[in-house]
C-alpha cells in the first residue's frame, strides 16, 4: 500500500500493474500469516475476491515476465513458493468470504 491509499485502492492498482487487469474488489476472502521457517519474517496476506472488469494493453511491472490465467490443476502441478496459494483457492472453493465494508480505511494525518 502507498501512503494515504485504501486497501481496496491498493488491490485495484497492484492488480493492474502486475496483471494488466482492472478489477473490482467485492469481498475479503481471508487474512493469512505465513512464516516459511524458524527465524524468518512472517508474511501477511489479505486476499480479496474481485470481479474482473477489463484487460488493459499495457506494460506490466518490469519484474513481471507475463500474466496468465491458470486452472487449479495448472497451479497444483507447479511448485508453490507459499502454502497460502492453495489455502486461498481452497477457501474460495468452500465459499468463504468476509464483508468488504469491514475494512476501515481512515487515515490519520498529523496537523
Amino acid at each position: 500500500m502507498e501512503n494515504g491509499e485504501s486497501l481496496q485502492q491498493a488491490v485495484i492498482r497492484e492488480t493492474l500493474e502486475e496483471s494488466g487487469w482492472q478489477v473490482e474488489p467485492e469481498a475479503i476472502l481471508g487474512m493469512y500469516a505465513f512464516t516459511p521457517f524458524t527465524g524468518a519474517d512472517t508474511y501477511h496476506r489479505v486476499c480479496f475476491i474481485c470481479k474482473p472488469i477489463h484487460q488493459v494493453d499495457m506494460a506490466l511491472d518490469e519484474d513481471i515476465i507475463e500474466s496468465n490465467w491458470l486452472t487449479k490443476d495448472d497451479i497444483v502441478a507447479r511448485k508453490q513458493r507459499s502454502p497460502l496459494i492453495m489455502q486461498c483457492i481452497n477457501d474460495y472453493e468452500r465459499g468463504q468470504s468476509l464483508a468488504i465494508d469491514g475494512i476501515n480505511n481512515r487515515h490519520i494525518f498529523p496537523s
